[in-house]
């Protein structure tokens, strides 16, 4: 029974490896003007949360998979509307930057997202700036610039659009914790699918009508039903399976395949779009940046379990985690034990620091070593 159970852990892990890494080359490839040419991110994302919606419309009032929260006017004005709206401006400002600078160093960009998230933390009184902390943030910080510098094809402006994105992002997952979580309010993936993409597509219309709607009434659109379909199929499968993955591992093993994720997503890109080319001073700054998120991390879960009586080893929590059937109501149940460690559960004590863009509604430290932090998990 060991055996089965850790070869479907494994097998969740390769699914959100392969999807993650696959929306991301997916969405690059329909954005590109080299490839597909749909040069239209907001229009794009648009079709993502429209979809994500109705499904989530569907499995909550159809299907009755999972129930609605006890949502109230009050709550839907002053929570899930300004959290929508960052996350529609994480998700434009993100999807645009594919326009200019390669999946690589997009990826490589994403190693601030803990630099942003700590900082937003702090001005919001949700962390307390600590200088061991703050030394790892600023070693994050210089990795991503020597990353940058040693960038052939450095863009301004899709760096930019990149490095709002993530603020943006950081933004809207201190809001989460400050506005819902003291509301008691606790969303699992569909539910927030249910709640926040419809409030996110109207959000995008505003700009999608004043930036995007105009040239595309002049410009010949190449527009095909199955690749969008698949695409945001495709988003959609991310969302779930990332859940599936967090029922079934550990913080630790998330992180691992999230950094693996991450190595090979670089190295694939250079090979499916030429014009990518990574530099050693690319990589070298990109190593210091892990260094950094790494030490994070680490100084985090050691704040998590210092506080917590008695401490639970690994090895026993592998134990068992290997030993307790999962039963089919825990699809949409997350784990209690997780969830009040902070790891990645969604009414966590503090700030996830990402979500993945590609799926990202889902609080996620998944596609990064660095974008979560332990001890209070969203582009």
């Amino acid at each position: 029974m060991i055996g089965k159970q850790l070869i479907l852990t494994y097998l969740y892990l390769l699914v959100y490896v392969l999807l993650s890494s696959g929306v991301i080359l997916y969405n690059k490839w329909v954005l590109s003007p080299k490839y597909f040419n749909f040069p239209y991110p907001i229009t794009l994302t648009m079709i993502h949360m429209g979809f994500s919606g109705l499904v989530a419309f569907f499995l909550v009032r159809i299907l009755k998979v999972v129930s609605p929260v006890n949502m109230t006017f009050e709550i839907y004005a002053t929570c899930v509307i300004p959290i929508s709206a960052f996350f529609a401006s994480s998700l434009w400002f993100g999807n645009t930057a594919y326009l200019f600078i390669s999946v690589a160093f997009i990826q490589m960009l994403k190693a601030l997202m803990p630099v942003a998230t700590f900082f937003m933390a702090v001005i919001c009184g949700t962390e307390k700036l600590r200088c061991d902390v703050f030394l790892n943030m600023l070693l994050v910080s210089v990795g991503v610039v020597i990353s940058s510098y040693g960038e052939i094809h450095f863009n301004v402006v899709g760096t930019l659009y990149q490095v709002t994105g993530i603020f943006a992002e950081a933004l809207r997952l201190v809001l989460t914790q400050v506005l819902l979580q003291k509301k008691g309010l606790s969303l699992n993936p569909i539910t927030s699918l249910y709640y926040i993409a419809p409030c996110s597509f109207f959000f995008l219309f505003v700009p999608w009508f004043l930036l995007e709607k105009p040239e595309m009434d002049v410009s010949q659109i190449q527009f095909s039903f199955w690749i969008f379909l698949s695409n945001a199929v495709c988003a959609l499968a991310l969302n779930f399976s990332i859940f599936l993955v967090i029922g079934r591992t550990g913080a630790v093993t998330i992180r691992v395949a999230g950094v693996l994720k991450d190595w090979i997503l670089i190295a694939l890109s250079t090979v499916i779009f030429p014009e990518s080319t990574i530099t050693g001073l690319n990589i070298t700054g990109y190593a210091i940046a892990l260094c950094g998120v790494v030490m994070y991390n680490y100084l985090k879960v050691k704040d998590v379990r210092s506080s917590q009586l008695p401490v639970e080893s690994i090895p026993e929590r592998v134990a068992k985690d290997l030993k307790t059937e999962k039963r089919s109501s825990d699809l949409y149940i997350p784990d209690n034990n997780f969830v009040n460690k902070g790891t990645n559960g969604w009414n966590g004590s503090s700030p996830v620091s990402n979500v993945d863009a590609e799926a990202p509604l889902i609080p996620s430290s998944m596609s990064h070593l660095g974008r979560s932090q332990v001890s209070s998990y969203s582009p």
